[in-house]
Formats: C-alpha cells, structure tokens, sequence
C-alpha cells in the first residue's frame, strides 16, 4: 500500500491526497510537518533531503515534490484518462502544472500566510496588497483559458486541474474582496463536485 507522508493543511500535501483519491489507489497516511514535527528526523530525512512535505512511498520507490507525486499517481493508476498517452495533451497539462508551481502559487502564497498563518496583530497589508496586485491578472488568464474549454487540458478533467484547484480554491477562501471570474468559478464549482475533493477541498484552511 502506498504511504504519504504530510499534514492536510499542507496545499501540496492536498494536491497529492486529492490525485490518490481521484485514481481510486488505497494509501496510509502520516501527518508530518509544521506542528507534527518528524521532517526534521534522520529517518525522514533519509527519505527527502528537503525536509518538508510530502514524500510518497509506493514499494520500493521514494517521490517528493508535490506535483510530480500527482504525476506518477496518474501515470501509473490512471493512464489514458487523468494522464495522456499522446505528446500534445500530456505536455499542455504539465506546461499548467509547472506555471502553478512557478508562477501562480508564489504570487499568491504571501496574501494566504498574511491571512491564515499570521496573527492579525502582526499581518502586514502591504503583503497583502502586493499578493493581490499579483495574483489578479494570473486569475483573469485562468479565466480567459477556461472560457474557451471546460478544463486546464482540454475537454475533460486531468491532472492538471489538481493543483491549479487547489491553489484557487485556496485563493478564494482568502477573507477578502475579489473582481468575479466568471469562467473560473464555473470550472471550480465542477471540480468541487468531485467525489475525490472530501476530505480535501472541504477543509478549512489552516
């Protein structure tokens, strides 16, 4: 059975509960992280040299880095359906997956931090300006994208619509105002109906 290591308030550790549960693979689960400590330990460390989550086992094979975790899951649970065989749509999913990764999620991870993960006390507005300041235009290209088909890749759900929901869902469950994307949220309350987003895309954010 596979093993993945990473606590659910994690949006990496998300993406990948999410992919186990789309692909219908049955996994363990260890919190690890932030307040669960153990990434610091030797044993984990011996598993990811980065020290943080998640880290995926499945038999003999040891992944980090959340988004390629969510690959493999596809690839190998779920070929032909959530991971494309052909060259042209694989590689437009990962294109989105790695502009989530390099692009989306830095422009909109400080504003999270300022809002969920800082007291109110200490939270600087100015973060929080300039991660809205960033983030908004990356949401009207979403927007833009979807309003010419119903998923990241094309027709159909793939793997490349995990993180990119995690990521805006996320966003909109932030405490503050935002312009309306009216293609965006058509394709995110989709996904939300989704069987495999409980247990994940219902969370409070943490």
């Amino acid at each position: 059975m596979l093993h993945l290591w990473g606590r659910l308030s994690s949006l990496n550790v998300r993406k990948v509960v999410w992919a186990a549960q789309e692909v219908g693979v049955p996994f363990d689960r260890t919190d690890a992280g932030m307040a669960f400590g153990v990434v610091h330990t030797p044993a984990y460390h011996a598993m990811n040299p980065n020290e943080k989550v998640p880290t995926l086992q499945d038999g003999a094979l040891l992944l980090w880095e959340s988004n390629v975790i969510v690959r493999y899951l596809c690839a190998r649970y779920a070929p032909d359906t959530l991971y494309a065989q052909d060259l042209a749509p694989r590689f437009d999913a990962e294109r989105w997956m790695d502009w989530q990764q390099t692009t989306f999620n830095p422009a909109g991870g400080p504003a999270f931090l300022q809002w969920i993960r800082t007291a109110p006390a200490d939270r600087n507005a100015t973060l929080i300006a300039a991660s809205v300041a960033a983030t908004e235009p990356l949401l009207q290209l979403l927007d833009t994208h979807l309003g010419t088909q119903a998923y990241m890749a094309g027709a159909h759900f793939s793997m490349a619509d995990i993180p990119l929901a995690c990521d805006v869902h996320r966003w909109f469950q932030l405490p503050q105002a935002r312009p309306a994307f009216p293609h965006l949220e058509r394709w995110l309350a989709a996904i939300l109906q989704r069987p495999a987003t409980r247990g994940v895309l219902d969370l409070p954010l943490s």
